[in-house]
């Protein structure tokens, strides 16, 4: 466990240089885990020195020799749906979750809050509802519909960093799709000021085609939502950012079938990147019980065959950052009574548990805490242009979370900070634990929300 002293000034003349300094055997900094001591001033990380150095901090925590210090991990999808559906979740809830789990820094979906976050006044309306609750650093992402080109411009410049699309219905109806051909129409669009159009790539004529979810079998949702609607709608978003040239990133990869075409769009230099989520990568569709509607989501959990090809795809680097899609739900909305997938809303709760369930699956395939951690802070971090934070690193901004990596727990969803209890992880034992979580180099302590709403180009 770590350890904390404070040390004080003596007469007129201070014997403290920084704010805080936090030293340990592992400290994750991009050298690697290594023994390291970390000045930090003014929330900024100002010096990094080798253990032993002594550096002089207002504030010294010596980090635990079972604990791992980290970057706080970036979150880059993350459905919190204040204002207008607040009793799904809200900022106050979903920071503290946030936190509890290690993110430092959260970016906000533009659905399914009321009003959608697509244009100017929804964008400061969802910062108003944000601004008393938030216990994590805050930014927001646009949205891209039909009707709304005009506005992407007024947004990007107001910090958005950058802006959603759907090629099929989204599950709101204030939210609605793009055509392929309205989405290449909008891509040039953000082309001329270098934004990014990030894609929930499924394909509705495919789905429209598929067979009906209705009912509690899980193969039957399944096939509701085939690996080739994903597929066809991944070759658009390929080809129309070939086309255009603009930058687009494939949401919440699921289909293990597209990593081919993915790999050769990016060798082509095609400005692609690609996001999948743990559920797609510790879960199994031939484990899911029938009725089981905490683990709908769409695209959906596929099988084991599908999940071991996902993890080689981020090995090889083809999949970019691992991001947790967290979109809950009231209880009743996901139709826990009737256990009807077809009814259900389809939307994983975990941002709590990103870090502990990657982990525990990566630790098991000889995977470093160094590749998991680039993954889930330094990737999602470089994606939204966040170049202050997602690394321990001169300049960056002191976000840090305090991990012990041997430890373990049980998954309890009544001690999760997420406002519905319900979670496809309920009872299951996770490797890793999140002792405490810094933003700015001052404690999350749960009691005052003290995290800042960021914009593009700020942060």
């Amino acid at each position: 466990m770590s350890t904390e002293t404070t040390q004080a000034a003596t007469g007129t003349e201070t014997t403290t240089e920084f704010d805080l300094v936090l030293r340990g055997e592992r400290i994750l900094t991009t050298a690697g885990i290594t023994a390291r001591e970390v000045g930090v001033k003014d929330g900024k990380i100002v010096a990094i020195e080798p253990l032993g150095n002594n550096l002089r901090g207002e504030r010294v925590i010596e980090v635990g020799a079972d604990e791992v210090l980290l970057p706080g991990l970036v979150d880059t999808h993350v459905h919190v749906n204040e204002p207008g559906r607040t009793e799904w979740e809200g900022f106050e809830s979903a920071t503290k979750a946030a936190a509890a789990g290690g993110v430092t820094t959260i970016v906000d979906m533009p659905l399914n809050s009321i009003p959608p976050t697509v244009n100017l006044q929804a964008l400061e309306i969802k910062r108003e509802a944000a601004s008393t609750k938030a216990y994590v650093n805050v930014g927001f992402w646009g949205g891209a519909i039909p009707g709304n080109k005009k506005d992407l411009r007024e947004l990007h410049d107001a910090g958005v960093f950058g802006f959603k699309c759907f090629l099929l219905h989204s599950g709101v109806d204030e939210f609605p799709s793009l055509t392929v051909e309205e989405m290449e129409e909008d891509m040039e669009e953000l082309k001329s000021f270098d934004s990014l159009m990030i894609v929930h790539a499924e394909d509705s004529h495919a789905i429209d085609r598929a067979p009906d979810a209705e009912g509690d079998q899980y193969e039957r949702f399944l096939k509701s939502r085939p690996r080739g609607a994903e597929n066809v709608a991944i070759a658009q978003v390929i080809e129309r950012a070939r086309w255009t040239g603009a930058r687009a990133h494939v949401l919440h990869l699921s289909s293990s079938d597209a990593l081919a075409m993915i790999k050769s769009a990016k060798a082509d230099g095609v400005k692609l990147t690609v996001e999948t989520c743990p559920h797609y990568l510790t879960l199994l569709a031939e484990e899911i019980p029938n009725g089981a509607t905490a683990y709908k989501c769409c695209p959906p959990i596929r099988e084991a065959s599908n999940r071991e090809l996902l993890w080689k795809g981020l090995e090889e680097g083809v999949i970019d950052c691992i991001v947790s899609d967290h979109s809950p739900s009231t209880i009743d909305l996901k139709e826990v009574e009737n256990g009807d997938f077809g009814v259900a809303w389809g939307g994983v709760a975990s941002l709590q548990l990103g870090l502990p369930l990657i982990w525990s699956e990566a630790k098991q395939r000889g995977i470093g805490l160094e590749q998991v951690i680039s993954w889930m802070s330094t990737k999602p971090a470089e994606l939204a242009g966040l170049k202050n934070k997602g690394a321990i690193a001169l300049g960056n901004d002191a976000d840090f979370a305090l991990f012990a990596p041997d430890e373990a727990f049980v998954v309890d969803v009544k001690k999760l900070h997420h406002k519905n209890p319900i979670c496809p992880y309920e009872g299951k034992t996770l490797a890793g634990v999140i002792r405490s979580a810094m933003v700015g180099g001052v404690d999350v302590d749960f009691q005052t929300p003290k995290g800042k709403l960021i914009r593009r180009g700020e942060a």
